[in-house]
């Protein structure tokens, strides 16, 4: 619930503009987000997996969990890029299997909630940790930071969806029903997450590492090159490196 408060705060600015922000206003946004992603992915997720699975694991094979997990869940977000009809901003061409009779806006909702997908199932796998090492309260804090941080970064996220939508003639509670609801995915897949988890100490370095795959193939093939944008480069660095730094304190003092 803490990571949908971020995207329904996020889409909640679309009451405060009356006409499309700048491009400046994006990268800075979509930076800041793509840090937080990045330092989340290696903190809360690939450094317990390789620490799970040298738990759990024959030292022979504690590389495998960690590597296997990690590319499957790039190839999931692949494959789903593949088939579910969806358009990015400012992209020309939709991607997916053809849905001629879908308008370009929800196509946006869909990129934006196959986004969530992989933020909402990390969540519930730091959690799933935590309730399987109770004891242990550092997997506690590490959850708890882990969804913290990508609250913050889906703040921005929910302003990317609903604000375009309003710009394009679309209502501005209508755009902000649609920012909302496209982080109504991540609790739902966080609870299935937490349970798969916590139920399955050998599986739990597949599951974060897997979690991290999807969560850094998102960044790199849909946040990054947008916070990169010819004339605002910097801008979009900065962002990312204040963004890894914020993700980085949490880790740190949570």
């Amino acid at each position: 619930m803490i990571i949908l408060a971020g995207t329904t705060l996020g889409s909640a600015f679309v009451f405060f503009f009356r006409k499309k922000p700048s491009d400046r206003s994006f990268v800075i946004s979509l930076g800041f987000a793509s840090g937080i992603m990045v330092a989340a992915a290696f903190f809360g997720l690939i450094n317990p997996s390789v620490i799970q699975s040298k738990a759990n694991y024959p030292i022979n094979l504690a590389w495998l969990p960690p590597l296997a997990g990690f590319i499957l869940g790039g190839l999931l977000l692949y494959g789903i890029d593949k088939l579910v009809p969806h358009i990015h901003k400012d992209a020309a061409k939709p991607e997916g299997l053809a849905a001629p009779e879908l308008s370009k806006n929800f196509k946006f909702f869909l990129a934006v909630t196959i986004h969530n997908i992989p933020e909402g199932l990390v969540t519930g796998f730091a959690c799933g940790l935590a309730l399987a090492n109770q004891t242990q309260m550092s997997y506690c804090y590490s959850a708890f930071a882990l969804a913290l941080g990508i609250a913050i970064q889906n703040i921005p996220e929910g302003f990317a969806i609903s604000v375009p939508m309003y710009s394009s003639g679309m209502s501005k509670w209508k755009s902000f029903f649609y920012g909302m609801a496209s982080g109504l995915i991540e609790p739902i897949m966080a609870v299935g997450g937490m349970f798969i988890a916590a139920n399955s100490a050998m599986a739990m370095p597949w599951l974060l590492s897997f979690g991290a795959g999807a969560m850094l193939y998102v960044t790199v093939d849909e946040l990054l090159p947008d916070a990169h944008k010819p004339g605002y480069e910097h801008n979009g660095l900065w962002a990312f490196m204040i963004g890894f730094g914020v993700m980085m304190v949490l880790e740190t003092i949570l």
